[in-house]
């Protein structure tokens, strides 16, 4: 797929910010943020539909209303648009915002096929991955945020993101879209009148003033991260793109959760009322009993799948539930065996652990929270398939409306194997959307399954 590139432009926060003096912000990052110092960027496309995006008029009109909208927001979410760096002198990295830092915005446009890209079937994740951007690392610097808009001529228009986990975590990115959003239709409706005010739900808070008092966590989470990569704030090597990978949108409908539920019920009465037996569970239990089934091979092979959960309410004091900064808490079940998932009885079985997984957050305390990383760190590499969640049924991405509509379709594209994403349905009826990213030969399987089984 060809991306002609129009421009590359550097998008600076509105004048009004509060970095209005010549000294730089700086904020440390957490031990919440410290783990995914060396992640790939986190990747997620939003696609809008509109018939009379003609290049004159994209570029008239459009164009300019999201960039000055985006200008106006940045002045809220500041950290957006700085770096993160390691001073020799600092125990920890820092998030670091100076005079005249940008957000890097790419404007392209493609002749590809819209209605395809933003659909729900198979899709050359490839292609995907060419609608956002990349982020700049270097062994002592990283950019944090960078956005690319890319205009699909008389079809719509689709705009991609690449953000650094360290900084963001999917509550915080999916509430920046959607402030920025906020700005840009308010804009078209009150032409005339420039107001960069955010609703109470949408401003973000920088308070990190909650963190006195846990400075030793943080050391120990640093030596946990300096153990991979040292000081360097370059990301582990990713996997190639391949081209026979393909990214597809599985959908479970309300009543498709409310049958896997009767199912369970079914299965085990005895038990069923204690069980925690939310959307959540109950699909991410059963599209990973399909992951393993399609990877078939040997069933004493580990497993391994964990999910992050919100832990903003779970502090004593909560933090605002408008924190800008990473807060989510591992919770996984590590070295199984794949024959557990794969019988008969597997679905309930994975259902049985994440309803444990979960109603355990709410007694779990902060410090733990090492020890769980040390354990997904050890053993990624001893486990043959190892499953995450990116997103959530909570997010409400599908609420970014520009001024143009709704987006038609979401997708988090920086996944792939058995790492999926979740989010809610676009038409509001319940249930769930499923990313899933295999090679095609994988994927027939799992959708097969996938099918089938709601069938039966």
């Amino acid at each position: 797929m060809t991306i002609v590139v129009v421009e590359v432009t550097r998008v600076i926060p509105a004048a009004d910010s509060v970095l209005n003096s010549p000294n730089s912000l700086k904020i440390p990052l957490t031990f919440f943020d410290l783990p995914w110092l060396r992640f790939n960027p986190v990747k997620r496309v939003f696609f809008y539909r509109l018939n009379e995006s003609t290049r004159e008029n994209f570029h008239s009109f459009i164009l300019p209303k999201l960039k000055l909208s985006l200008s106006l927001v940045l002045a809220s979410y500041l950290p957006l648009s700085g770096r993160i760096t390691w001073d020799p002198n600092d125990p920890a990295p820092s998030i670091v915002v100076s005079p005249n830092d940008a957000v890097s915005l790419t404007v392209a446009e493609s002749e590809a096929d819209f209605s395809f890209l933003s659909g729900y079937g198979q899709r050359p994740v490839t292609e995907l991955h060419t609608l956002a951007p990349e982020l700049t690392f270097s062994d002592d610097s990283a950019s944090v945020y960078s956005l690319q808009i890319t205009l699909f001529p008389d079809h719509g228009f689709s705009i991609g993101f690449a953000a650094h986990h360290s900084v963001l975590d999917g509550k915080t990115a999916t509430m920046f879209v959607k402030a920025w959003a906020h700005l840009c239709k308010q804009h078209l409706e009150e032409e005339n009148k420039v107001n960069s005010l955010l609703p109470e739900n949408l401003t973000p808070s920088l308070d990190r003033s909650w963190l006195t008092g846990l400075t030793g966590l943080n050391e120990k989470m640093v030596e946990v991260v300096t153990t991979m990569k040292g000081r360097s704030l370059g990301p582990i090597p990713a996997k190639e793109l391949e081209d026979e990978v393909v990214l597809s949108t599985l959908v479970l409908s309300r009543d498709d959760v409310e049958r896997l539920r009767e199912r369970i019920k079914s299965q085990s009465p005895s038990q069923y009322l204690r069980l925690h037996v939310s959307t959540f569970v109950i699909a991410y239990a059963y599209v990973w009993t399909c992951l393993v089934k399609a990877r078939g091979g040997n069933m004493e092979r580990y497993v391994t799948f964990l999910f992050m959960g919100d832990f903003r309410e779970r502090l004593d004091p909560p933090l605002p539930a408008t924190y800008l900064g990473n807060c989510v808490f591992p919770a996984g079940s590590y070295k199984r065996k794949a024959a557990e998932f794969g019988e008969e009885r597997g679905f309930l079985t994975a259902v049985e652990i994440l309803s444990e997984l979960v109603k355990g957050l709410s007694s779990r305390k902060i410090e733990t929270i090492l020890e769980e990383f040390r354990a997904i760190f050890s053993c990624k590499g001893e486990s043959s398939q190892f499953g995450t969640v990116a997103g959530s049924t909570r997010l409400g991405v599908y609420e970014s409306d520009f001024g143009w509509g709704r987006p038609v379709k979401s997708d988090v594209i920086s996944i792939e194997g058995e790492r999926i994403s979740m989010g809610e349905r676009r038409d509001g009826s319940g249930g769930v959307e499923i990313g899933v990213c295999l090679k095609k030969t994988e994927m027939d399987k799992v959708i097969a399954l996938f099918n089938n089984g709601l069938q039966n």
